[in-house]
């Protein structure tokens, strides 16, 4: 009776990394620490404002130092260690993707402050702080973005929010932005200056809304909930003029007690005008709802 090969236990685990980077997934990864790091070296750095989280906490400990420790040590030193207490929680592909990521966002920002000349002044933008800290922002939130799209993370205060914040009984987004104004405040007392914090405010905003951007997309798909006592010929109509899925469930009025169909069809929002024309004209008294969605998944089943 033949027996199966067994691997040792670190020949399994170097398998299981590998399949974590997938040649596209590592691609994008190399991709996203690198813009990451442009952003941040290129236009935050020379003008001493500052990133979000770890990334912005390494900024300033490396500007502490008068430079002498690079940014690139503490992003390693503070990032690598939480993504790897949060293995369990998170995932071998989440934690190895992030790694990856950060060890791109540590060597692109080396290699990119050769681009510096010691002025205090961005070789793109010069030393106008409002554009420094929107380009810095959205860039570097591009980025941030795309390793988020491609299964990690490039900053490791994910994991400190997640570890933290159940028991301080906050949520995860607002441990985080108590997190960035202590970051600022602190930055603010020790360089002696509140415009410079102020400004990484904007870069912060301009960081979220890029990464919202990479993550969620510019055209968010909309779902549109419909409670009508018409809904085979709303249905009928809906689907000749769309072509899409649609599904029904049952519902009843609480005050009226009458029985109702909830209808859930999925729109884009240039077809809204149109979703909403078509259902008024068959039930005038139909309630619609209409809510974004970040994501798709699964066939679209007529």
């Amino acid at each position: 009776m033949s027996k199966k090969k067994s691997h040792p236990p670190s020949a399994r685990a170097l398998s299981r990394i590998r399949s974590s980077l997938d040649p596209l997934s590592l691609l994008m990864l190399t991709l996203a620490g690198t813009v990451n790091a442009f952003g941040v070296v290129l236009f935050l750095s020379p003008v001493r404002l500052y990133d979000s989280g770890l990334s912005g906490t390494s900024m300033l400990l490396s500007q502490l130092t008068g430079g002498a420790v690079p940014l690139s040590f503490f992003l390693i030193v503070l990032n690598v260690p939480l993504f790897l207490y949060g293995l369990r929680r998170q995932g071998l592909t989440f934690t190895v993707r992030s790694i990856y990521a950060v060890l791109v966002y540590s060597l692109s920002s080396l290699v990119f402050s050769r681009f510096l000349t010691g002025e205090p002044a961005s070789p793109i933008a010069g030393s106008d702080l409002l554009l420094c800290a929107l380009f810095g922002g959205i860039i570097s939130g591009v980025g941030s973005g795309t390793t988020i799209r491609f299964g990690g993370a490039i900053d490791g205060m994910e994991v400190l929010a997640v570890i933290f914040a159940r028991g301080l009984n906050i949520t995860v987004g607002t441990f985080v932005m108590i997190y960035n104004a202590i970051l600022y405040v602190i930055a603010g007392a020790l360089v002696g200056s509140w415009t410079l914090p102020l400004y990484s405010i904007v870069t912060y905003m301009a960081g979220i809304k890029a990464v919202d951007f990479i993550v969620e997309g510019l055209d968010k798909t909309k779902a549109a909930t419909i409670i009508t006592t018409r809904p085979d010929d709303i249905c009928r109509e809906l689907s000749a003029a769309f072509g899409s899925g649609i599904t029904l469930m049952p519902a009843r009025g609480y005050y009226s007690s009458e029985e109702k169909t909830m209808v859930y069809f999925v729109v884009n929002r240039f077809q809204i005008a149109r979703m909403r024309a078509i259902i008024h004209d068959i039930d005038d008294s139909a309630f619609i709802s209409i809510t974004e969605v970040s994501d798709l998944f699964g066939k679209n089943a007529k």
